[in-house]
Order: C-alpha cells, then structure tokens, then sequence
C-alpha cells in the first residue's frame, strides 16, 4: 500500500466517524452504512482500512463497550453484501438493501447480546429496539436513495487519482 492510499484511507474513515457523530441527535440516522457500501464497490477489501479506521475512532469517543464487538462483526456483514453485488448500479436497490440492512442491525447486534448474557435477555434487547430499528430502516433507505449516485462520481473521481 502506498502512502496516498494510506492517507486517503484515513481520511475516509474519519469521514464514517464525522458522518455518524454529525448525525448522532438523530436516532439510528446514519451514512456510515451507504458510505461503506460505495467504499466496498470502489476499493474493495481495502474498504476494510476506513471501516476499521472508523471502529477505532468510535471505541476512542465512546468508550471500548460490547458494542465495539459487535461493530467488529456487523458491518463486515454490509460489506460483504457490498461486495457480492458490488456490479449494482441502481440506487433504488442500494436503498432497498441497506433499508434492510437497518432493519436488521439490531438483530445483528442481538447474536453477541445472546453469547454474553443469554436468550432471555437476548430476546429481550432485541424486542425493546424494534423501534430503532425501523427508524434506522427508513433512515437508511433514503439516505442510500438520495446520497448512492453522488457518493459513487466522487469515489470513482478519487479512486481514478488515487492511482496515478
């Protein structure tokens, strides 16, 4: 890896961290996730640096709960899912995966929930953020409709320079 990858992929996991802490005072509300999703089609498993980059700024901020766990794991699921159907170029199917995606987040999140403390309250934590869940749905869905198309010219113009 060069430095202008280096740097670059630094810059784009702050840019995961500065969009989600923007974005904090509105419940489940994010572009991490439709930012990860174009990050994966332009750059691959690289996308890997500024998702990590992001993790890592979020455990600082935040402190180094089991949340952290779970991040380790539920965004590479996003990911992967990125990468499988990285040759999609249709924001209304970005939109209606990553809505998806929200949906499921909770759920996601509820496997390690499970592992520590047990069906019970696993199921539990899971029921009491249905709510969140729905909102980070919707919340997903149109920012991945309205921001894919734009995220994905700017990519591809950086991805086009970062390799010269």
């Amino acid at each position: 890896m060069n430095i202008k990858r280096l740097v670059l992929y630094g810059f784009l996991g702050a840019l995961l961290y500065v969009g989600q802490v923007a974005l904090a005072f509105l419940p489940n509300v994010e572009v991490v996730s439709v930012l990860l999703i174009v990050y994966t089609i332009y750059f691959g498993v690289e996308a890997l640096f500024p998702l990590y980059t992001f993790v890592l700024l979020e455990g600082i901020t935040y402190g180094f709960g089991m949340w952290v766990l779970t991040y380790m794991y539920v965004w590479l699921v996003l990911f992967f899912l990125a990468k499988i159907f990285k040759k999609q170029t249709n924001p209304l199917f970005w939109a209606i995966l990553n809505g998806f995606y929200g949906l499921s987040f909770g759920f996601l999140c509820t496997i390690l929930w499970v592992a520590f403390y047990g069906i019970n309250s696993g199921i539990a934590w899971f029921i009491s953020g249905i709510p969140f869940d729905i909102i980070h749905c919707i919340g997903n869905f149109f920012t991945a409709l309205i921001l894919f198309k734009p995220l994905c010219h700017i990519m591809s113009f950086i991805r086009n320079h970062i390799s010269q």
